[in-house]
């Protein structure tokens, strides 16, 4: 069976992590079956990141505050994760499914394809959203 996304439901999650005005920091969009729905959502990371279990599949969407001495910037991650245990056949629908979730996540600076809990570590996604960020401007503090 073809994978759906619910775009009214997941639209709202993903700009509840967009809006300066709230404390939510990300959300993830799950399977419901061939729908893909909005799942948790949260403040910190790492509840995140136990939503990443090795059974699962899921799509992340997060917010984090980068930046250096002379300014800080809120930069947005777009997270798939495919747990370690996922059959063969599920991760290869994931990649397909990812464009449904883009058609709702269309802004982010940096994508991440994930299966290994090391990856999720927030230092290391912080540091690839700083690369991709451009100037750095705290190479003098070096």
């Amino acid at each position: 069976m073809a994978t759906k996304i619910d775009k009214e439901a997941c639209r709202e999650a993903y700009n509840l992590v967009r809006d300066d005005g709230t404390d939510v920091n990300w959300v993830t969009f799950k399977y419901d079956g061939p729908t893909i729905v909005p799942g948790h959502s949260g403040v910190d990371y790492e509840e995140f990141t136990r939503q990443c279990t090795d059974d699962i599949r899921l799509f992340g969407f997060v917010r984090f505050t980068t930046g250096d001495a002379m300014s800080k910037r809120v930069k947005f991650a777009l997270i798939t994760w495919i747990g370690e245990s996922v059959s063969g056949l599920q991760r290869a629908k994931t990649g397909t499914d990812k464009t449904l979730v883009k058609e709702v996540v269309q802004n982010f600076a940096k994508e991440f394809v994930i299966s290994d809990h090391k990856e999720l570590d927030e230092d290391y996604i912080k540091g690839e959203l700083k690369k991709a960020g451009g100037a750095n401007y705290d190479a003098q503090a070096e």
